[in-house]
């Protein structure tokens, strides 16, 4: 019994904060697990600058609400869904998820909470759980699940590693470099192509 996990920024959607960083004009906001490997540190560094510039989260949805989903992604999910049980494991938040999740036809999500205060401005976050993507997958597989994973982040290679297969998409040379026993895709034709065969084992 197979269930495919999946990241969701830059696998599925854009990432955020380069969309947000872009729409404000704040390059120093582009970082992202891509980058900087211990989220904690890249999170807090997030939130100082959010604060220096006197955003929050009001303005990060309006550009959430503008963002759709990569070329083709839906369809991918779509047909992946059809064929295995498939979630999304991501380290963004709640209060982002939800306009991106109904443009993708409302898949499950597991992912994380924003801290705000009254005046909108993002103070903390609580992660559901430490190492969210590679916890949740040890807690599929001890209820009875095959688990294959796919991403492209830092934040990812744990749920691929510990998975029965796992492979890049679409990450950075510098990951796949580093990471050769993992098949690396561009395109979500190769990708579904590899998770179908990988279930009909």
């Amino acid at each position: 019994m197979y269930i495919t996990c999946l990241d969701l920024e830059g696998v599925l959607v854009p990432e955020i904060w380069i969309a947000f960083a872009d729409a404000v004009g704040i390059p120093e906001l582009r970082r992202t697990t891509r980058d900087e490997p211990d989220y904690d540190k890249l999170m807090k560094y997030r939130i100082d600058i959010l604060k220096q510039h006197g955003l929050g989260l009001k303005e990060i949805q309006a550009t959430i609400e503008k963002i759709d989903p990569l070329p083709g992604a839906k369809e991918f999910l779509d047909e992946l869904r059809a064929n295995c049980q498939t979630i999304i494991i991501s380290d963004t938040f709640d209060q982002f998820a939800g306009p991106l999740m109904k443009k993708l036809g409302l898949p499950t999500i597991l992912c994380n909470t924003l801290e705000v205060a009254p005046d909108g401005e993002i103070t903390g976050y609580k992660m559901r759980c430490e190492k969210s993507k590679l916890t949740t997958v040890k807690a599929l597989q001890s209820i009875g699940y095959e688990t294959i994973a796919s991403g492209d982040s830092f934040n990812d290679l744990g749920m691929i590693q510990a998975s029965k297969a796992g492979y890049l998409f679409r990450s950075t040379e510098s990951i796949i470099k580093e990471y050769p026993q993992f098949p690396a895709f561009t395109e979500y034709s190769e990708l579904l192509n590899a998770i179908k065969k990988e279930i009909s084992k």
